[in-house]
């Protein structure tokens, strides 16, 4: 593809412009890639309209912290929380833990999780788990203040959730949570790769740290994704053990293609997973398209444009992954709709912000 969109089809001889269908074709899809690369965020500032959006968050995040069980571990888990705070506080957010209620918080997060759902206002759910974990053999739990939460349970409490979720599960013995709510537009990560991973997991620290750190933007987009967060974290966790020179007991995970199986950060080059599996879409597309604050023209998009373009990159993904099973000129003629569809789309979106850009 690339020698064919560089122009090397033309001799550099010739001086008249090439004006050939072929051509026109090409300079087409040029002008789909620019726009569809989200070149408006460039061109057209959107401080403004980001400022109108992010009153009307239609992103919930609850944040619950579990029970410490030391003063230790109560400073860190409470520092992780006052990052999370301050990332979130654009959104919908709900603090479990963290108060005099403590001892309530099995029944606040259930509450919470169905109220979520119940909200037609709301887009994504956001459940961000600080604290520990525990596993049997059979049962994986995340520790509370009064009774704990078993994965089963919470699963129970997701079903009827039909928004994109987010679950971020920062505990010990946290795999077997991917295992329960993995599904169809759900980001399930756990910070073992394991139930029998018990000792504490420091990837909560990390993922606070990283979720809305400009400097980890791996596609520059100028917006942090959950993959990039995740990715990060990960990297910080094993630069700890190195850096200790101890055996690292924890192995983080990612799932979002509903298989159940879940995606270490070394699995990926940048944001693609170098590893595919036998069916579907690899790890990591979903949780590359999902930001805990959206920056630029993605925050211009409404749901229906957002969903629209979700699908859209979904299926330029699908052509992608195809792309060495088809001929070059096949894989154009899949690809240029698509593309068109997306400048479309972005199109929409530069015309909503352009007046900003005089102001």
């Amino acid at each position: 593809m690339s020698n064919f969109l560089n122009g090397s089809n033309t001799s550099p001889k010739r001086k008249r412009v090439n004006t050939s269908p072929k051509r026109k074709r090409v300079n087409r899809l040029w002008y789909s890639i620019a726009c569809a690369s989200g070149l408006y965020c460039l061109l057209f500032p959107t401080q403004s309209l980001a400022q109108e959006v992010a009153t009307k968050s239609s992103q919930a995040v609850i944040l619950i912290v579990g029970a410490e069980g030391s003063e230790e571990y109560a400073t860190q888990f409470k520092l992780w929380a006052e990052t999370w705070k301050k990332a979130a506080s654009h959104t919908q957010l709900t603090v479990i833990g963290l108060d005099d209620d403590k001892d309530k918080s099995k029944s606040l997060l259930e509450n919470a999780v169905l109220e979520s759902a119940d909200d037609e206002t709301l887009q994504e759910v956001w459940l961000v788990m600080i604290g520990h974990g525990t596993f049997d053999g059979k049962r994986a739990k995340f520790n509370l203040h009064g009774p704990d939460v078993q994965s089963d349970e919470l699963s129970s409490w997701l079903e009827p959730m039909e928004h994109r979720l987010v679950v971020l599960n920062c505990a010990s013995s946290s795999s077997p949570f991917i295992n329960a709510l993995s599904g169809k537009n759900r980001i399930i990560v756990s910070a073992s790769r394991s139930g029998f991973e018990f000792n504490f997991a420091r990837f909560g620290q990390y993922l606070s740290e990283s979720i809305d750190d400009p400097a980890i933007d791996l596609d520059k987009d100028g917006q942090t994704s959950v993959l990039e967060a995740f990715c990060a974290a990960s990297r910080g966790v094993n630069d700890f053990y190195q850096k200790e020179n101890r055996i690292a007991t924890e192995h983080a995970l990612l799932d979002d293609n509903g298989d159940s199986k879940g995606t270490p950060s070394d699995w990926f080059d940048g944001v693609r997973a170098n590893r595919k599996p036998k069916q579907g879409l690899p790890d990591g597309f979903i949780a590359n398209q999902v930001f805990l604050n959206r920056r630029g023209v993605e925050n211009s998009l409404s749901a229906d444009d957002r969903k629209m373009r979700d699908q859209l990159e979904s299926q330029l993904e699908k052509i992608r992954l195809q792309k060495g099973k088809m001929d070059e000129s096949e894989f154009l003629l899949k690809i240029e709709p698509v593309l068109v569809k997306l400048a479309e789309l972005y199109e929409r979106a530069g015309d909503q912000i352009k007046p900003n850009a005089t102001k």
